[in-house]
C-alpha cells in the first residue's frame, strides 16, 4: 500500500523521537539502526528511506531532543529551573531527560555537524534562560549571560555526576542534595546583589 507524504512525514517524526529517547537512555552507540526501527515500529530496511545514515538520524533526533528542552523551561524561573533539573526525578528518567545531560559526553567524540546541533541547542536554552532571569535595572547583558552559563553547567554537570554513580547510591543523591542547594544559594545571592527597580511615581 503506498503511503502518503502526511504519513511518511507522520512516521519520520515518530522514528526522530523513538531514536531522540533511546539515545538519552543508551548513548549514540547503545543501540543499532535495526533495534531503533524495531522499537518505533517499522523494519530495518525502512531506515534509509529516510535517512541516509545513522550520524543523520543522530543529529536530527538531537536537534529534536534540544529543542524540547529549551521549550519545556520556557516561562521557568532560574530556581525553579534548578529544582526541576538538578533532581533525582530528573537523574533517574534518562529518556524523557534533557538530551545535554545524557548525552554531551557522547557528542564530544561525534563529528562537527553533530556538534553544531549540541551547539546551537546549548544556545537556545541559554537565550530561554536569561529571558526568565534578566533583573531589571541590570545594566551589563554578559554578567547575566555569564551567570546563566554558570548556572547550566552546573546543573548539567551535578546530574552527569549523579548519573556515574550506581542507582540507589547515597553519593548518587548527595551530589544532588549539595549542587542544588549551591546553586540556589547563588542565586539568591544574586538577586540580593541586585539594585531594587526604580518605583513609578505617582
Amino acid at each position: 500500500m503506498r503511503v502518503t507524504k502526511a504519513q511518511a512525514e507522520q512516521n519520520r517524526a515518530h522514528i526522530v523521537a523513538t531514536a531522540a529517547r533511546l539515545f538519552r537512555e543508551r548513548g549514540y552507540d547503545g543501540v543499532g539502526v535495526a533495534e531503533l526501527m524495531a522499537a518505533a515500529g517499522f523494519t530495518h530496511g525502512g531506515f534509509y528511506k529516510h535517512f541516509r545514515s545513522k550520524a543523520d538520524l543522530m543529529a536530527e533526533a538531537s536537534a529534536s531532543g534540544l529543542s524540547q528542552i529549551a521549550a519545556r523551561t520556557e516561562g521557568l524561573g532560574p530556581a525553579e529551573f534548578v529544582e526541576s533539573y538538578v533532581s533525582r526525578e530528573h537523574r533517574d528518567g534518562r529518556g524523557d531527560g534533557c538530551t545535554i545531560a545524557a548525552l554531551s559526553g557522547d557528542a564530544a567524540r561525534q563529528p562537527a555537524d553533530l556538534k553544531t546541533e549540541f551547539a546551537a541547542g546549548i544556545e537556545n536554552l541559554l537565550t530561554a534562560l536569561q529571558a526568565q532571569s534578566d533583573t531589571p535595572g541590570e545594566a551589563d547583558p554578559r554578567e547575566a549571560r555569564t551567570r546563566v552559563i554558570d548556572m547550566l553547567a552546573h546543573s548539567v554537570g551535578a546530574v552527569m555526576l549523579s548519573r556515574a554513580c550506581p542507582d540507589g547510591s547515597p553519593l548518587a543523591d548527595e551530589i544532588l542534595d549539595v549542587c542544588r542547594k549551591e546553586l540556589l544559594a547563588s542565586l539568591a545571592h544574586d538577586n540580593s546583589d541586585q539594585p531594587a527597580a526604580p518605583k513609578a511615581e505617582a
